[in-house]
């Protein structure tokens, strides 16, 4: 793929961005008020899903490995 299709392929999503959103009908300050809430709103998705979804994930195999019949840690360290 060579430069020009790529420059090509990056504008028609963004058109398609534009008009699936809507805000080609806005006036450039408020493209860049939406575009700031937007992007702000998605980087905090992200920064939480990488921050809290590894502690829920490590809190919910210990529950299920309680469940299905994993001993506890104190336990095991007893029969070392």
């Amino acid at each position: 793929m060579n430069f020009k299709n790529l420059r090509e392929y990056l504008a028609w999503l963004y058109y398609q961005y534009l008009l699936i959103t809507g805000i080609y009908v806005l006036e450039p300050w408020e493209k860049s008020i939406f575009n700031s809430i937007l992007f702000s709103a998605i980087a905090m998705v992200i920064y939480t899903s990488y921050v809290f979804v590894p502690i829920h994930v490590r809190l919910a195999l210990e529950f299920f490995s309680g469940i299905i019949g994993g001993q506890p840690e104190s336990t095991m360290a007893l029969m070392n």
